[in-house]
């Protein structure tokens, strides 16, 4: 495992990239509503990057053929935006992006409801994004990887959620998916000591029910097994030997 280390030009690079996909997952929120396609979500984003001077890291990254991956209910993370597919009031709409930025990656998602959600899909969304931040506690020099990984699973399993094990978060650069990656669940082992300079992407994905997971016929799109409400949160870290720096959460966790 080759774990890079961030020159300050390089963290400059991706915080400025962080702060771009920050807003535009933020416009992205604003314009979410009932009635909208998948796709229009798609072509808002893509629209979006581009007027700020970055290029969708997602589009045709492996084929994918979108800029925002759009992921609605039961669908964990990678569902393909679609004309066919309409936001409906009350459902729960997962958006990951990239963007890069004079070469430099950035990677974040969010789950929002669509107008009034049930109760059980706000305690979802809500324990999720708090996972993230029990994680990220240990996202400092002189702690050891799976120390993150350890706190996201503890904290999610007071709540007899799913904690999906098929995918995990990984290392940002130049590259999409860098060294190393980064599981949400203990494992037994600590995982490589973290260091000042890295750049992690730690994204919590958790399932209502089982943790278990299916990949539909187009060969991207994730859903949970039993169909359970999914979410997911993510955000681009850099580890310092202090705080870590959220480069796609500037102000503060988002409402």
């Amino acid at each position: 495992m080759a774990v890079s280390i961030k020159s300050e030009r390089e963290i400059g690079l991706m915080r400025e990239a962080g702060h771009i996909l920050e807003s535009v997952l933020d416009e992205l929120h604003k314009e979410l509503h009932a009635g909208m396609t998948t796709k229009d979500i798609d072509r808002i984003g893509e629209r979006l990057i581009r007027e700020r001077g970055c290029t969708p890291s997602f589009l045709g990254y492996n084929g994918y053929p979108a800029s925002i991956c759009v992921s609605v209910n039961e669908e964990v993370v990678h569902g393909i935006p679609s004309d066919n597919h309409t936001i409906r009031e009350g459902d729960i709409v997962s958006l990951d992006a990239g963007v890069i930025y004079k070469g430099y990656q950035a990677d974040a998602a969010r789950t929002y409801g669509v107008g009034q959600v049930s109760e059980d899909a706000q305690n979802l969304m809500k324990v999720t994004e708090q996972s993230f931040f029990e994680g990220i506690k240990y996202a400092r020099e002189g702690c050891h990887l799976y120390d993150i990984s350890a706190a996201i699973d503890d904290y999610v399993s007071q709540f007899r959620y799913g904690v999906v094990r098929d995918l995990c978060g990984h290392g940002l650069g130049t590259s999409l998916h860098e060294d190393p990656e980064i599981p949400n669940f203990r494992m037994n082992r600590k995982g490589i000591l973290l260091k000042k300079g890295m750049v992690l992407c730690i994204e919590p994905m958790i399932n209502m029910g089982t943790w278990e997971v299916d990949w539909m016929d187009d060969n991207w799109t994730v859903v949970s097994r039993d169909l359970s409400l999914s979410s997911h949160y993510e955000n681009t870290v850099l580890i310092t030997d202090g705080d870590p720096e959220l480069f796609t959460l500037s102000g503060g966790r988002h409402d």
